[in-house]
């Protein structure tokens, strides 16, 4: 940091493999900090090969918080996130540490600068009826279900995207109103980020391509298959989100026979690819006061704060 003054926190995003978590490792070295996990599928204890949750090696070079804390058949929503994030960044103030968030969740990214949108609780018996109402059904038709009763929010969202659908469902079902209702008002972000370091890792795109494919690669090589077989064996509800994980639909595919190992890697790589795709969009436009930085120039850019911009 440049003089006397540090930000309250540095904030890293970027697409999958970017290489996040090893820019994340060395400020958190440098700064004294604690590098804490802003990624949707890293919080699993099921997900630890195919969400490329950091390694002992890497977890032993600083201190590490909210990776791997959540059983799979739980649905771990943005709010919930939230909260366990506030409790990180108490933990990490109360060592005097530097907190260092980095993922690739830029909805999380989002809601630690500008808060989360005021939505009631859903009742357990509502989710309940929504679920086994939605039980074997495709996401399209949850999309068309939708569109019946709160056509305002079934604009806004993918008709293949079953986790928000059924998220937009239940609110219904507990409220009779519509999600989009509760989307304009915000609490108050546990972040202020004026006064936080936050760039966003962007390789080229032919570079993080190969980093991508070769990754998923290194996952095979490193027991991905025997991860999506014990997900397999647990038979959770395949709407979960630690069930449809780049490389899980896929694997588990193969390991029932209905395609061969060569398709599900395919499979794999296309939708990590996609995926990465999306995580450039959202940040463009739902991330404006992140700096854009190739890999190589981020660890600089943060440790020469205040000044924002790119050398």
């Amino acid at each position: 940091m440049k003089g006397d003054r540090r930000p309250a926190a540095v904030l890293i995003a970027g697409p999958t493999a970017s290489g996040k978590s090893a820019a994340a490792v060395e400020l958190a070295r440098r700064l004294n900090g604690v590098v804490i996990n802003v990624d949707s599928m890293q919080v699993y204890r099921d997900l630890r090969v195919l969400a490329a949750r950091p390694g002992d090696d890497e977890m032993a070079l600083a201190p590490h918080d909210l990776y791997g804390f959540v059983d799979g058949a739980e649905n771990f929503s943005v709010g919930r996130f939230l909260e366990a994030a506030a409790g990180a960044l108490a933990r990490a103030r109360a060592a005097n540490r530097l907190p260092v968030l980095v993922g690739g969740t830029g909805l999380y990214f989002k809601a630690l600068i500008r808060g989360l949108s005021d939505i009631p609780a859903v009742p357990a018996e509502a989710r309940a009826r929504v679920r086994a109402r939605a039980e074997g059904a495709a996401p399209a038709e949850l999309h068309a279900r939708l569109a019946e009763i709160d056509p305002a929010m079934a604009a806004r969202l993918r008709p293949s995207d079953p986790q928000r659908l059924l998220r937009a469902l239940e609110v219904f079902e507990a409220t009779g109103r519509s999600l989009a209702d509760f989307q304009g008002a915000r609490g108050t972000p546990p972040l202020d980020i004026a006064d936080c370091a936050a760039v966003f890792i962007a390789p080229a795109r032919d570079e993080l391509v190969a980093r991508i494919d070769a990754r998923f690669e290194a996952m095979m090589a490193n027991g991905a298959l025997d991860e999506a077989s014990a997900l397999a064996d647990r038979r959770l509800d395949p709407a979960l989100p630690v069930m449809r994980a780049h490389g899980v639909p896929g694997l588990i595919d193969f390991l029932r026979g209905a395609a061969s190992l060569d398709e599900a890697v395919a499979r794999g790589k296309s939708d990590t690819r996609r995926y990465a795709k999306r995580q450039h969009t959202f940040a463009r436009h739902q991330l404006p006061e992140f700096v854009w930085a190739k890999p190589e120039a981020a660890v600089e850019i943060v440790a020469g704060w205040p000044d924002r911009a790119p050398a």
